[in-house]
């Protein structure tokens, strides 16, 4: 993890271990900024005041490495307020990095309601605990719930309100007689552009015309014909005489066709006012079936198709939609069966977790706490059948259920969480955890449990928990230590990942502050050796 610019955090890096990897240090060193850091990459919303002060921008850099790839998530910060958001340095936006953030880290802080303190994950989680058992069943419920799904939309988009579909079926009957009745085609409308062009020109075109005609008539072809006559005497004597009689010829005969085509082009023009009107009348129809039906005859045709299809459809929907609700019918005793079935093996599986979690709670230091699983009915069907599944737990002995999401002591939270997790890590796709001094309110023998739990969840995740005390610290496979330090009269904090003898005198000044005595480090070794 790279972070540069967050709080009194000038730049650091740290590189976590597998295992449990533990975060201690005086108060104000830092180490909730490094988590605040960490609740940056996740996509959480940040002020701009976490900006070191001084500074334009801040970086949050943090790179997920397993056997198959290796994932950079990328957060900077800027005082405007920007934020700049990448996966593998592909720009995204914050609900991206968010969505990437929360399945590669899970982070439990006092308050945070993450994960497990989420009532919408308690069926997910339910279902991953029971996996091997729900699942075909779960598949074949999904099958079914989308085929449901796609019949109630034929349904409804079938206007299967009598009242509505009578409405429907008489608009789309007068919208279809009024296009046939026009009797459109797609070169129609091209072709009375250019008629009424030529009404509109009319004295000008016939004008030109005419006298085109005229001229050609009266004297160029008369020219042309003495010359070629001239030139027909003397084409014997030369070849170059005889080509030019023959162009000479040739202009002739096409200047004649063109005379008696210009004569033809005249008298086309002619029409009276009520052809006129005719053409005008035919374009406004168009005109008007364009602005309702489409920008174009081609559309409009294409729309007469669609209300066609969708007027058969109609007239026949009554027999169409008693079919579909038939078929719903059936796809509704499939589902409520396999529902059944569904809440059958989840009610099995919820009695096991509630009793290893029971079991793990009294380790925990809460011996008269348990927890139970509360399923609800529900009235619809949902992409994962009919149930509502919530955790509840009674934290004393004479007290009531009640959500998990409803605990108010921090400490009990902590070690809820913890009995949870343990219980849930096998098949807790998160691979990194986050404790972010979730032993406040905990000592004791209520504290080495807690380190005990860390530990193992620690053998199937990589756990990152800020501690401040002393038996979590010793249970540590990796130690960090944070500092604060004063460098060119700036405060600045630091990482240092200790080596064992580093960590046995960080455990001991956890026990007893800076006065190091042979007693304390003795003691400090000794907690060490007995959580290792």
């Amino acid at each position: 993890m790279h972070i540069k610019n967050i709080g009194i955090i000038d730049e650091v890096t740290i590189n976590f271990e597998d295992g449990l990897n533990i975060l201690t240090g005086e108060t104000g060193a830092g180490k909730s900024l490094i988590i605040d850091s960490i609740n940056a990459i996740t996509g959480s919303r940040m002020s701009k005041d976490i900006i070191k002060y001084g500074e334009s921008m801040a970086l949050v850099e943090a790179c997920f490495f397993d056997a198959d790839e290796t994932k950079i998530l990328t957060r900077e910060f800027f005082q405007n307020g920007r934020n700049v958001c990448k996966i593998d340095g592909r720009m995204v936006t914050l609900g991206e990095l968010k969505e990437i953030g929360e399945n590669l880290i899970d982070i439990h802080g006092q308050h945070d309601n993450q994960s497990l303190l989420n009532e919408k994950t308690h069926l997910n989680l339910l279902d991953s605990f029971a996996s091997k058992e729900i699942l075909a069943v779960k598949e074949e419920y999904k099958k079914h719930f989308e085929e449901y799904k796609e019949i109630k939309e034929k349904i409804k988009n079938s206007f299967g309100d009598p009242i509505e579909r009578a409405r429907r079926i008489d608009l789309l009957k007068y919208q279809k007689d009024e296009i046939e009745q026009a009797k459109l085609s797609p070169e129609e409308e091209h072709k009375l552009e250019e008629q009424r062009n030529i009404m509109m020109n009319a004295e000008k075109i016939v004008g030109s015309l005419k006298k085109s005609y005229g001229l050609l008539d009266e004297s160029v072809l008369d020219n042309l014909g003495t010359i070629t006559y001239e030139l027909s005497h003397i084409s014997n004597i030369n070849q170059k005489y005889e080509q030019v009689l023959q162009t000479i010829n040739d202009s002739y005969y096409s200047l004649k066709d063109a005379t008696s085509e210009i004569m033809e082009y005249a008298e086309e023009v002619d029409f009276d006012e009520k052809e006129q009107r005719e053409v005008e009348e035919r374009m406004d129809l168009i005109f008007s079936l364009k602005r309702k039906y489409g920008n174009d005859v081609q559309k409009i045709l294409e729309y007469l198709d669609k209300i066609s299809e969708e007027l058969n459809f109609l007239e026949n929907s009554e027999e169409i939609i008693q079919n579909l609700e038939n078929e719903l019918n059936k796809k509704d005793k499939i589902l409520k069966k396999l529902a059944g079935e569904l809440r059958k093996i989840r009610k099995e599986f919820s009695e096991k977790i509630s009793k290893k979690v029971n079991e793990q709670l009294v380790d925990l230091e809460m011996k008269k706490a348990h927890i139970e699983f509360e399923f609800k009915e529900l009235e619809n069907f949902n992409e994962n059948g009919m149930d509502a599944v919530q955790i509840l737990i009674c934290t004393n002995a004479g007290e009531g259920l009640k959500p998990l999401t409803k605990i108010a002591s921090g400490g009990e939270v902590s070690r809820v969480m913890l009995a949870l997790k343990t219980v849930l890590c096998m098949v807790d796709e998160v691979p990194t955890m986050i404790f972010d001094e979730i032993d406040t309110g905990i000592s004791g023998q209520a504290g080495k449990a807690v380190a005990d739990k860390m530990k193992i969840i620690g053998k199937t995740h990589q756990v990152i928990s800020v501690t401040h005390l002393p038996v979590i610290a010793a249970a540590g496979d990796s130690n960090y230590y944070i500092e604060k330090n004063t460098v060119n009269d700036r405060t600045a904090t630091s990482v240092k990942k200790l080596n064992e003898k580093e960590t046995v005198n960080e455990v001991a000044r956890i026990i007893a502050g800076n006065d190091l005595s042979d007693a304390v480090i003795k003691h400090a070794k000794e907690l060490r050796k007995n959580m290792k």
